[in-house]
């Protein structure tokens, strides 16, 4: 809208947070490494921030069980692996959380509605409910109105129907949302459906979500 030359922002109704990269710290390195260390071949290559391969898709949209991932790679290790080494390899990149990013979390939670949209599986949630568990919020649901796992949703980031499907279920039209996310493949998935984006860079902090506020 423009008055008097001057350009005023519709204000934000809703932030829709990542996961990954924004509220858990991540190391993409470590998986890969420590997959590598147990005998998989070329693991970067079948799994980093930016792309992955079918298996991994499946796996992130509740196709193949906890149970179903394992066996598949175990069938892609050289060397023989326990479920429990692969689980530790799978679970790697997960560096904890920082008390002080979820109590700005909770803050924004009691003046403006927050969800969270997160391509994520049953290993890795499991993990991450594990470690929050001795936190002071001990699950993700405490801090968020509504938590969209993709393995649990059936749908993924960036596919555009993923936010539709979202949005819709929040019941917020594209420009009312703040989507905040790390990966830029998911900032141009969401930019398609003309959601508001803040794309999480080391150099931002979820202090700079104020200015949309």
């Amino acid at each position: 809208m423009i008055l008097n030359n001057t350009i005023y922002m519709k204000p934000i109704q809703a932030l829709l947070f990542d996961l990954g990269g924004v509220i858990v710290n991540l190391d993409y390195h470590k998986t890969i490494n420590a997959f590598e260390s147990i005998g998989l071949k070329e693991a970067e290559f079948l799994y980093n921030q930016f792309s992955q391969s079918e298996v991994f898709d499946d796996f992130e949209i509740g196709s193949l069980s906890g149970k179903e991932f394992i066996n598949l790679m175990k069938n892609q290790i050289s060397i023989h692996s326990s479920e429990s080494e692969i689980k530790k390899a799978w679970n790697a990149m997960i560096l904890g959380f920082e008390e002080v990013k979820l109590e700005k979390i909770k803050r924004y939670s009691e003046n403006i509605p927050c969800y969270l949209l997160s391509n994520t599986n049953e290993i890795h949630l499991e993990y991450i409910q594990t470690i929050l568990g001795e936190m002071p919020f001990k699950n993700l649901e405490s801090l968020f109105n509504k938590c969209y796992y993709s393995h649990i949703i059936g749908k993924r980031k960036p596919h555009k129907e993923t936010f539709e499907w979202v949005l819709n279920d929040m019941g917020y039209a594209p420009e009312d949302v703040l989507f905040i996310e790390d990966s830029p493949q998911h900032i141009e998935g969401a930019k398609k459906i003309n959601l508001n984006t803040l794309y999480f860079t080391n150099e931002r902090s979820l202090d700079d979500i104020e200015s949309w506020l």
